[in-house]
């Protein structure tokens, strides 16, 4: 899967992924390969990466979008506040 994560100030992610986890506004959800097309909104939480070599990755969101659709996804991501 091709994902894209994208802060207002600047990208966070790109590349092609084995799954996404997320912090969904009715609980944490992931995405895997073929999965039907969705849209949700983003809670405060941690997304999760996992690359086709296995490396797990995370990133701090305060809120955001994720669509995800033909195995392509997109998450526009509020980060944290330094």
């Amino acid at each position: 899967m091709i994902l894209e994560i994208i802060a207002p100030d600047h990208h966070l992610y790109s590349g092609e992924v084995d799954l996404i986890q997320v912090p969904g506004s009715n609980g944490s959800f992931q995405i895997l390969r073929n999965h039907a097309p969705i849209i949700s909104t983003l809670d405060h939480g941690r997304i999760k990466v996992v690359d086709q070599k296995g490396t797990v990755t995370f990133f701090e969101v305060d809120g955001g979008v994720i669509e995800a659709k033909n195995n392509k996804i997109i998450v526009l991501a509020e980060t944290p506040k330094k």
